[in-house]
């Protein structure tokens, strides 16, 4: 019959309470959730009993160093956990320091704190059980009970209503899962991961996931074979049939075990010249029939009861042929193979049975005069039709070589081309050609005109172009080249050859105090204090241009300051432009463009004039008026080269006359910094 969870987990926690180990704990039931049950109560109840263990240890002996583990279990460390911990409380109620733990030393080493550091050794209760005696609770009022123990109200107090994990959260609680189980919809109860369904085991080709409770194990797909058996750990074991009893050697036979299956030995041992048949019989070894013959050349064998004999045999051979070496047979006697060659240079010696003949060797002709063999000259005898080159005659034979360039084929007669480029003969780069090779060099160098093999560094900077390639300068390196820039200020630019202008300010990689601002010019940066004079104020922050910065102040008169307010300037701008040194000209270049806003006045009544009133070094600048785009435009142009780097402060002036009277004035102050280099 089907048991109930409750019914499974007492089984599990009698077990532990009787055997202290879960590991061969005997499953009561063939259902998956009560087996699962049944281990989970089992551990949950060692858990508290080790953590019990520990709490009693700590309060008997003050450390746990001295207590030694049986083996490095889960058990042990909740022992050695719990004791720590309550070392900790008792530890702080002595130090007169809060009973309230660090949330960081987990929730389970909290709850035992707390109980040493509140009761001492009193009332610590950490492995209540089913199976624990129970006593009559004393009648005690709220307000008892809550000094006693101040952590009642604990939501998580004795598990809380989680099956596995509880944290209380002050107001509620939240339930957790060991690892391999997941939480349920209802927030309190756990069930099993099945690692299997959803992908996240790691068996490998050739194995099955199986489900186990909180884990899983892998399990071979093909079974061991015959007279193997699978371990747990899904390996292949030998079967010691021996030690099994599952042979069938006859009373009269030992067993001996051999990887995958066994042997029957008899017991009793044949004397030599016998061998041991299956059924334990002794039967004679013929020795005569062995591969290595038992007797020596010239004898006969015979087999005899246990042993053998040999018998010598003496045949008798006629001319040209001899006994062999183990006497039994005459074999014929090889003239040509002794050393006083018996027909002569230039012949060779045919062995015959019983006898031998000389002809001549291949590359040699019967002289008929002296009756001799004599070589024959190939090369002269079929000339250009041998060796595709060239052909040098040997004694009885030719051979072919080839000229510079070439190697003999695999033929001996073709000739074909060497590829010299396979010994390096080249510095750099080898090109081979028919007969000959090539040597050429990589970009940035050139071949040297004294061997035709090296390979020497052509210096870039140095050709008549090489100023052209960088815009500031060029360092020459093996192969190439490099372009730099000024040390300071300058930065390459993506085509590694021209210079871009840091710009400090935006990059904030100035050093400009907080009262001052940031200006960048070509090279580098400046760092002025521009305020607003009297009556003016700051239009806004500072306006990033192309090429300047600028601030701008607008006139702001106090009330009734008529002076402020009769004063035709309205606006005093500052700005910062950087130009280059040593600029040509063949006509002016404008910089500076000053649009002007015409006061609301009648048309054709008021007229705009724009000067130079201060800092016109040398006449470099001057200012003309344009009309563009409907608005009357006062440009600012360069008319001469300036020899820097210097800073100088050119004031502009734009007028609004009227009537011969200026109405309205806005005053620019141009700091202009010239720059040493520019790109």
């Amino acid at each position: 019959a089907d048991l109930s969870v409750e019914e499974c987990c007492d089984k599990g926690v009698e077990w532990a309470n009787k055997n202290r180990i879960c590991a061969s704990l005997p499953l009561i039931s063939e259902s998956r959730e009560c087996s699962m049950t049944q281990v989970q109560c089992c551990r949950s109840q060692l858990e508290k009993q080790s953590c019990s263990d520990g709490v009693e240890f700590a309060n008997v002996h003050e450390e746990c160093d001295s207590h030694i583990a049986k083996n490095a279990t889960c058990e042990a460390e909740y022992f050695k956990t719990c004791c720590y911990c309550c070392l900790l409380g008792k530890a702080a109620q002595v130090q007169g320091q809060s009973c309230e733990p660090n949330p960081k030393i987990g929730y389970q080493c909290g709850i035992v704190f707390r109980t040493c550091c509140g009761k001492g050794q009193e009332g610590i209760d950490l492995s209540i059980s089913d199976y624990a005696p129970k006593k009559e609770p004393a009648e005690i009022s709220k307000e008892e009970l809550d000094q006693e123990d101040p952590y009642l109200h604990d939501g998580c107090r004795g598990g809380g209503p989680c099956s596995q994990q509880c944290r209380d959260t002050g107001s509620s609680y939240v339930c957790s899962c060991f690892v391999g189980y997941q939480l349920q919809p209802d927030g309190i109860t756990c069930e099993d991961i099945n690692e299997c369904i959803t992908g996240t085991h790691n068996c490998g080709i050739g194995q099955t996931c199986v489900n186990t409770l909180g884990s899983f194990r892998c399990q071979r797909d093909t079974s061991c074979g015959t007279g193997y058996e699978l371990t747990d750990d899904s390996r292949c074991k030998d079967i010691d049939e021996c030690e099994t009893g599952t042979h069938n050697c006859p009373p009269d036979f030992i067993c001996q075990n051999t990887p995958g299956s066994f042997r029957c030995r008899p017991k009793l041992q044949c004397m030599s010249g016998f061998i041991q048949d299956a059924l334990g019989n002794c039967i004679d070894i013929n020795e005569c029939l062995s591969t290595n013959m038992p007797c020596p050349a010239g004898q006969i064998c015979i087999n005899t009861d246990g042993s053998f004999t040999c018998q010598r045999i003496s045949p008798s051979c006629g001319r040209g042929y001899h006994l062999n070496e183990d006497g039994t047979r005459c074999v014929d006697v090889d003239e040509c193979s002794s050393s006083n060659q018996p027909c002569g240079e230039g012949h060779t010696c045919i062995n015959a049975p019983g006898n031998y003949r000389c002809e001549c060797k291949a590359g040699y002709t019967f002289d008929v005069i002296s009756r001799t063999c004599i070589d024959i000259n190939e090369c002269r005898r079929y000339p250009g039709r041998l060796c595709a080159h060239k052909c040098e005659n040997t004694p009885g034979s030719y051979y072919c070589t080839c000229t510079m360039g070439f190697k003999l084929s695999a033929d001996g007669r073709s000739c074909e081309d060497l590829n010299e480029c396979e010994s390096n003969p080249c510095s750099q780069e080898c090109a081979n050609v028919y007969g000959s090779y090539q040597c050429y060099c990589r970009r940035g160098f050139q071949l040297s005109d004294i061997d035709g093999i090296s390979c020497e560094d052509i210096d870039e900077c140095a050709l008549p172009t090489g100023g052209h390639i960088c815009s500031f300068r060029c360092v020459n390196i093996p192969g190439s080249f490099q372009c730099t820039c000024p040390s300071s200020g300058y930065r390459l630019a993506p085509n590694a050859r021209n210079c871009q202008d840091i710009d400090e300010c935006v990059a904030e990689s100035h050093n400009c105090s907080f009262n001052e601002t940031c200006f960048n010019i070509q090279g580098g940066f400046r760092c002025l204090s521009l305020e607003c004079p009297e009556n003016y104020r700051k239009a806004g922050d500072t306006v990033r241009l192309e090429k300047t910065d600028t601030i701008r102040c607008v006139k702001s008169c106090r009330p009734n300051d008529v002076s402020c307010l009769l004063d035709p300037v309205h606006t005093i701008s500052h700005t910062v432009i950087s130009l280059p040194t040593f600029r040509e000209f063949t006509r002016p270049e404008e910089i500076i463009f000053l649009r002007a806003i015409t006061p609301t006045y009648p048309a054709n009544q008021a007229d705009i004039i724009f000067d130079i009133t201060e800092g016109n070094l040398r006449d470099s600048f001057d200012i003309i008026k344009r009309y563009m785009d409907g608005m009357t435009v006062g440009v600012v142009r360069q008319v001469r080269p300036i020899i820097g780097p210097f800073h100088a402060i050119l004031k502009l002036e734009m007028n609004y006359v009227m009537g011969g009277v200026v109405s309205h004035r806005n005053i620019v102050n141009v700091h202009i910094f010239v720059s040493e280099y520019w790109f």
